[in-house]
Formats: C-alpha cells, sequence, structure tokens
C-alpha cells in the first residue's frame, strides 16, 4: 500500500479519465489519497471521478485540453492551496502520427507540447514545493516506444526517449530530497485510447498488459526509479537498447505493423 504520509494528501492524475490513468485513480483513492483528475473529455472523466468517490475521498475534476496554451495555468488554479504529494503524468499520446516529411509540422508540435512540454511544466510545477517539504513522488509514464525510432511517429517514440532521460536527470536531483522520480514504462497495454488506434491485440506471442496491473506495480515501485519498466517488458527494453541498430529498428518496424494490422 502506497504511503499516504509521503504521497499525500493530494495527487494529482494528468490523462486521468480512463485506461492507466483510471486505474491509478481508484488504486489511490483506495488508500486514501483525494484526487485532482485531468482529462480532455468530460464525460469519462466525471464517470472515473464518481466511481473513486465511493473510496471515501475528495476528487475534483478538469476537463481540459492540454494542448491549449493556458492548460497549466488552469490545472495550477484548481489545485490552488492543495498540497499535492504526487504528480502522475499519464497523458502523453500520439496525437499525431504520420511520416514525417510529408507530415503537418503543427501536427508534429502538438505531439512535443503534449509529451514534453506539459510534462515538463507539471513537473515543476509540483516537484518544486515538493523538493522544499522534503517528500513526493512523480511517476511519468513512458513507453517501449522509446527505445527505438518507428514509422509514422518518429516524434512520438523520440518524445518518449526525451521523457526518459529528462527522468533521469530529475531524479538525480530530487533522490536526496525526498522526492521519488520514476519513469514506468509500458509495453502494448489494453487501454481505451488503444483499441480507438486499431491495434491488433491478437498478434500470436505479443505481450499484452492490463492497466490495473501496470498502476499497481507503478506505484509498488514509486522508489525504485530512475527508470522500472512494466509487467515483464524489461528484457525487451534491453534488447531495443542494443545494436546493431539498422536490424533492431527495422524488425521493431514489422512488428509494429501486425499489431497496426497493416
Amino acid at each position: 500500500m502506497i504511503d499516504t504520509n509521503k504521497y499525500g494528501p493530494w495527487a494529482v492524475i494528468a490523462g486521468g479519465s480512463e485506461g492507466v490513468g483510471a486505474a491509478f485513480a481508484d488504486e489511490l483513492a483506495q488508500a486514501g489519497i483525494n484526487l485532482v483528475l485531468v482529462a480532455r473529455k468530460a464525460g469519462p472523466l466525471e464517470e472515473t471521478a464518481e466511481a473513486v468517490r465511493k473510496h471515501g475521498v475528495e476528487v475534483r475534476t478538469l476537463a481540459q485540453d492540454l494542448l491549449t496554451d493556458d492548460a497549466v495555468a488552469n490545472i495550477a488554479e484548481v489545485t490552488e492551496g492543495l498540497e499535492v504529494g504526487l504528480l502522475v503524468f499519464n497523458a502523453g499520446a500520439n496525437t499525431y502520427g504520420h511520416e514525417f516529411v510529408t507530415g503537418d509540422m503543427d501536427g508534429f508540435r502538438g505531439v512535443i507540447t503534449l509529451n514534453v512540454d506539459r510534462q515538463l511544466e507539471l513537473a515543476q510545477l509540483y516537484g518544486k514545493p515538493m523538493a522544499e517539504r522534503g517528500r513526493g513522488g512523480i511517476i511519468l509514464l513512458g513507453s517501449l516506444s522509446g527505445y527505438l525510432g518507428s514509422e509514422q511517429q518518429s516524434i512520438y517514440s523520440a518524445s518518449k526517449a526525451f521523457s526518459r532521460i529528462f527522468t533521469e536527470g530529475l531524479w538525480l536531483e530530487m533522490k536526496d530530497r525526498g522526492v521519488d522520480v520514476v519513469q514506468l514504462v509500458l509495453g502494448v497495454t489494453r487501454t481505451p485510447a488503444m483499441e480507438r488506434a486499431g491495434l491488433n491485440f491478437d498478434v500470436p506471442g505479443m505481450r499484452v498488459s492490463d492497466p490495473l496491473t501496470v498502476a499497481r506495480e507503478g506505484l509498488e515501485h514509486i522508489a525504485d526509479g530512475p527508470v522500472w519498466v512494466a509487467d515483464g517488458n524489461q528484457k525487451g527494453a534491453e534488447l531495443q537498447s542494443g545494436f546493431p541498430r539498422d536490424k533492431l529498428v527495422a524488425g521493431h518496424a514489422a512488428a509494429l505493423r501486425k499489431l497496426m494490422g497493416r
């Protein structure tokens, strides 16, 4: 069970309406930590909020598109005066997948804004007071996609690689200040977002994770940063970090085409 004295009394979950974010919300609510849930779609957001309020905690919601210029200011406003002991950044999605040279640059910038800019801004917004108090935790959701380049999602993969390196640096800066930092790296996970993207979860031999499994693992290993690879995907991360890069990248591309049904 998570230490509510260290990681409470409030947690902010960006991307907290469904899938892994909703699983984090339920686990934290059961532990007695109050929640601020942020997500783009109001309907699923309120459904998750109502479900976790049954555990007896206070829940605030903010239906917010993180790509808007005022997103961080609005999140700061809804959490003003709260002692936030845990930040879970689960909002990093591939909002625009396309071949790079023929793609729309504004679309690519949106991927960077969501996965890089907003992650940095929220980590600083809540990380600074955590460091001053000498307690707290930051979980930044990563992906196996960040271990090698991928066609049609080169910017997304690069942003996830950035997140891992950033997390390692932040972990170094915070580990002696009482704040735990970890990038929780996910493989293929059966979430509503991945289902909407049309992923084929039935590829023979593919490891598919459950949102609740990875959320629980992330909370169990929040102090085991800077990087924790969830649900048996450690070997895959190690293999994808190796050489020769041409064979690894080409092999991953073939596997990804099967996953996408292409």
